[in-house]
């Protein structure tokens, strides 16, 4: 039976990924050890999810491992040699406020781990594919030098610049303050794209915005549309960090992420870098997203302003897709903004209120 290794496998993309990959007939190794709990506390736990998972599927096979941990994980790399297939890499420290807390923590897991995770397969596996959840922070600030305009509700971009469908790949990633998160992440991706051009090996990074969808265990530092919901519902005060909270993310749905990491699986190259996200199809400024909320919930937010924005923050950003589509036209994204946010709140109902 072919075999997809998922690193991260109990959060949100990674658990998305074990459930399209376990209903396609694959068996699938999870490799997760809740670190997620130890950089967010207990709301950020995905024991929850990993038992789910545990219990759903038969062809799941979980794996409580660290991915800086070479000799674990060389050890479950061998265990499947050249039934693996793909290797999708989802784990990571994703909060650029928390990596300044412990950026040797930071660093080691996002880029040391990549860098186990990548010559093992070389070493094991050369012929599987590694496909990389990378990150638009890629790109640090830069993005804040467009030429945005202030409307009612949200900063945008001018319609007569080249970004106004979106960022693409071409955005230089050079001279900016990226955060220590931001640092780790273009460490990890580098490395991802050396070893497709100087080992020939079939690797992608897919630089996304923001991911979302009603599996996310959101908390204050990592999470942005699930907090905000799990805050409507159950009261909890919110903050809103500088840029008059017209601040614009483009939002992406997990499962339409991992079905994009799908169609490249099918049909691999090597080296690739692609800009991923919601685009101009599912995108919101923080106003906008608390309005949603408030509507979709029945109940007002407590929230309030901070003047100073989170450092190295993005005012605005939104994804190209285009390259991607180019590449992979049958690709198309499913879930717009309301559509995420009312399955946010369905299906963790029970769970937060």
């Amino acid at each position: 039976m072919d075999v997809v290794l998922v690193t991260g496998s109990a959060g949100l993309v990674g658990s998305e990924a074990v459930r399209f990959f376990c209903q396609r007939g694959f068996l699938v190794a999870g490799v997760d050890n809740d670190m997620r709990k130890y950089f967010f506390g207990e709301d950020g736990s995905t024991r929850w999810l990993r038992d789910a998972l545990v219990r759903d599927y038969k062809n799941y096979k979980h794996q409580d491992a660290d991915i800086r941990d070479p000799k674990a994980i060389e050890a479950i790399f061998r265990e499947y040699g050249n039934d693996l297939k793909l290797v999708l890499h989802t784990a990571s420290q994703p909060s650029h406020d928390w990596a300044a807390r412990e950026p040797y923590t930071d660093f080691t897991v996002n880029a040391n781990g990549t860098l186990v995770l990548l010559e093992c397969m070389r070493q094991v596996c050369p012929e599987a594919v590694f496909i990389f959840t990378s990150t638009n922070k890629v790109y640090g600030d830069r993005p804040n030098e467009l030429p945005l305009r202030e409307q009612e509700l949200r900063w945008e971009i001018d319609p007569a610049h080249r970004y106004h469908p979106g960022i693409d790949e071409t955005m230089s990633i050079d001279e900016t303050k990226h955060s220590l998160f931001g640092a780790s992440k273009v460490a990890a991706d580098v490395l991802v794209q050396e070893y497709g051009r100087y080992f020939g090996m079939k690797t992608a990074c897919f630089r996304a915005g923001c991911i979302t969808g009603p599996n996310h265990s959101g908390a204050q530092l990592h999470g942005f549309l699930s907090y905000l919901m799990k805050c409507t519902m159950t009261g909890t005060p919110y903050t809103v960090f500088g840029y008059k909270g017209k601040q614009v993310r483009d939002n992406i749905h997990s499962f339409d992420l991992v079905n994009a990491c799908f169609h490249f699986f099918q049909s691999p190259r090597v080296a690739e870098v692609y800009n991923i996200g919601g685009g101009r199809f599912s995108n919101c400024s923080m106003l906008e997203a608390i309005a949603d909320c408030e509507k979709i919930a029945g109940k007002k937010l407590p929230w309030s302003y901070a003047e100073t924005n989170r450092s190295g923050d993005h005012i605005w950003w939104i994804s190209s897709l285009a390259k991607f589509q180019k590449h992979y036209p049958a690709w198309k994204l499913e879930n717009d903004m309301q559509a995420i946010l009312r399955q946010i709140h369905s299906n963790n109902a029970a769970r937060w209120v």
